[in-house]
């Protein structure tokens, strides 16, 4: 069954519960650091404002494990709503109950409500049906526009849709998946996936996925020394997750099979030590010394993913190639970052550091499409699904 999309809704003078993702970074004076997923949030927003409808807004902002904890209140969030959307936004003082209604009666058509962090219940992350009941209460249709929390199985997320007869998805959510279902559907060849990060258990499924779609895989990162050490290449001390080496075997074994290209670093940066302003050297060839560990791609590595790279039509990045948050263990990203940008190919790129190392090159406006959920990504790309949308459906 296809997803409806909020603009073939009647929404005046309806109360819309739209999912949002405000688990936005906040700043040391409690401030909104970064708003993208604000701004993504936009234009299904300015939508339902203009088509007469009383908006709730509704998310979750970090961990408070199920307690009012005001160092995750959402009220920073709201504020930066408010001086975006050039209007004032007020922010309720729970998520359900009394007082929430009684502060939406006072509601007109366009206003905005921002609800208080989903998490502050404990029934939000186990998905409780009364909690989910209380939540449905609030609104006349469901919106999910939540892209980065749709991979789970929360309350707002799964549990409350089954209450609306009118219930479907906002304009972000239908930029995501149009996106990530071209790279499932028909991705133009030659499609290459870029992958790094800490943790091949993490993309194993997702490389499964892929090889049949897939001419070249470049993977860096730390899940490089697990690929490697199933090799039998030494990785001296770097990150090894010791119990992914026989699956890891079998996918190296599928990729051979399918004339997949499997890109591996040729040359690695190590230091003894992983610490700021640690002495760092290159490796001539793959083996990296038992005293040292691998902390990003080296020159060699550089060259031959970006010389894939510029062969691409169709590019898929998720993950950095180094310890990107210590400098300057950051240069085998910021380079490839470089490469995807000056491409003519459609690019998604998703995952928390890739998207930084994009943005803070001021190259964001140069790719195709930034996800605005790195583990939804990867979960959509791998299954073809969400339990958010499933529900929906």
């Amino acid at each position: 069954m296809e997803l409806t999309t909020i603009d073939r809704f009647p929404l005046s003078g309806k109360r819309v519960f739209i999912r949002v993702d405000f688990n936005v970074p906040l700043s040391d004076t409690g401030a909104v650091a970064d708003d993208t997923r604000i701004r993504e949030a936009l234009p299904t927003i300015h939508y339902a404002r203009q088509q007469g409808a009383i908006v709730l807004l509704a998310s979750h902002l970090g961990r408070p494990k199920g307690k009012v904890d005001p160092a995750f209140s959402l009220k920073p969030a709201a504020e930066r709503l408010g001086e975006l959307l050039e209007t004032p936004v007020k922010l309720a003082p729970d998520c359900v109950g009394p007082a929430v209604q009684a502060q939406l009666a006072q509601l007109s058509a366009g206003d905005v409500l921002v609800l208080e962090n989903l998490r502050f219940h404990a029934g939000e992350e186990k998905n409780d049906p009364a909690f989910a009941q209380a939540l449905a209460a609030l609104a006349d249709v469901y919106i999910n526009d939540a892209f980065g929390s749709s991979h789970r199985e929360h309350a707002s997320v799964v549990g409350m849709v089954q209450h609306f007869k009118l219930k479907g998805i906002g304009l972000l959510m239908r930029k995501e998946i149009a996106a990530l279902s071209r790279l499932l559907a028909h991705p133009e060849p030659p499609f290459v996936v870029i992958l790094g990060g800490a943790k091949v258990s993490d993309k194993i499924g997702l490389i499964g996925s892929l090889l049949p779609r897939v001419q070249t895989m470049i993977i860096g990162g730390a899940m490089a020394y697990t690929v490697q050490k199933a090799q039998g290449v030494a990785v001296g001390k770097s990150r090894v997750e010791a119990d992914k080496v026989a699956e890891v075997k079998t996918v190296l074994a599928e990729a051979e099979q399918r004339s997949v290209a499997l890109l591996l670093p040729k040359d690695h940066i190590v230091v003894s030590e992983l610490k700021a302003g640690a002495s760092a050297s290159t490796t001539p060839g793959r083996d990296i010394p038992d005293n040292l560990l691998g902390v990003d791609i080296g020159p060699q590595s550089i060259e031959s993913f970006r010389a894939a790279i510029r062969s691409a039509r169709t590019i898929l990045w998720n993950g950095p190639m180094g310890v990107f948050e210590i400098p300057p263990f950051d240069q085998g990203t910021r380079a490839l970052a470089e490469t995807v940008a000056a491409t003519a190919s459609f690019s998604v790129i998703g995952g928390g550091d890739t998207v930084s190392a994009i943005t803070q090159a001021g190259l964001a406006d140069r790719i195709s499409h930034i996800s605005t959920g790195g583990g939804a990504s990867l979960e959509f790309l791998e299954a073809g699904d969400l339990p958010g949308l499933a529900a929906l459906r």
